[in-house]
């Protein structure tokens, strides 16, 4: 199968993943303003939408939303625990957390990443942002990861998401405008899930263990 993924994106989550399982993967890097692979593929015939992550798989299928294909890499060894089995009250604690970060928190992002296009909104998207934010610290502070005290695929897509703002234990990608140096239970799970070695696999591999290029 193939990962398409742009670095530092939220195509960062099943990277990990796929690192965290060992799984047999091509990534493919995909440049978003050509929309041109590395190898000069036109993305667009993969993704019509033109966005990543997209899983190509070895018979022709693709998946194209994160939260999806999270999913289907947890399923394919369920002794990893990285996804409660299908049907469980906890799987379903898992895609409440997994709906939470694509449309609270991922879309919050947007208004800031493309601050000058949004304009005013930004100053009502910023502070709802910092709030989910504050919420996710608080749900933080008496469990080690966001469903328990394990390792899932929501805190994956968490830990790309939290790249792209600013805090001074981490570094920035996207420089968003938002800050989370008061969100210290947040920067204890950061800290904990970065020092994993799918982690730190996937950030050397994608060029983020670098400082960002500004």
């Amino acid at each position: 199968m193939k990962l398409y993924y742009l670095p530092a994106a939220c195509s960062l989550a099943p990277h990990i993943v796929i690192n965290e399982l060992g799984l047999a993967a091509t990534l493919v890097k995909v440049d978003h303003r050509t929309h041109r692979t590395i190898d000069g593929e036109d993305y667009l015939q993969v993704n019509p939408l033109g966005y990543v992550p997209a899983l190509a798989l070895d018979d022709g299928s693709v998946l194209r939303e994160g939260a999806a294909i999270l999913q289907f890499l947890a399923d394919q060894h369920p002794a990893s625990a990285l996804a409660p089995p299908n049907g469980t009250l906890a799987r379903y604690h898992l895609q409440e957390w997994l709906s939470f970060l694509a449309t609270e928190i991922h879309k919050g992002f947007i208004p800031l990443l493309y601050a000058t296009a949004a304009g005013k909104y930004v100053d009502t998207a910023r502070p709802k942002l910092a709030q989910r934010f504050a919420w996710i610290d608080a749900q933080l502070a008496e469990r080690a990861y966001l469903t328990g005290d394990t390792f899932s695929i929501a805190d994956a897509y968490l830990f790309a998401l939290v790249g792209w703002g600013q805090a001074t234990w981490l570094t920035s990608y996207y420089k968003a405008d938002i800050h989370f140096d008061a969100l210290t239970n947040l920067q204890r799970w950061y800290q904990r899930v970065q020092a994993r070695p799918s982690v730190r696999a996937a950030l050397e591999r994608e060029g983020l263990t670098r400082p960002a290029v500004t």
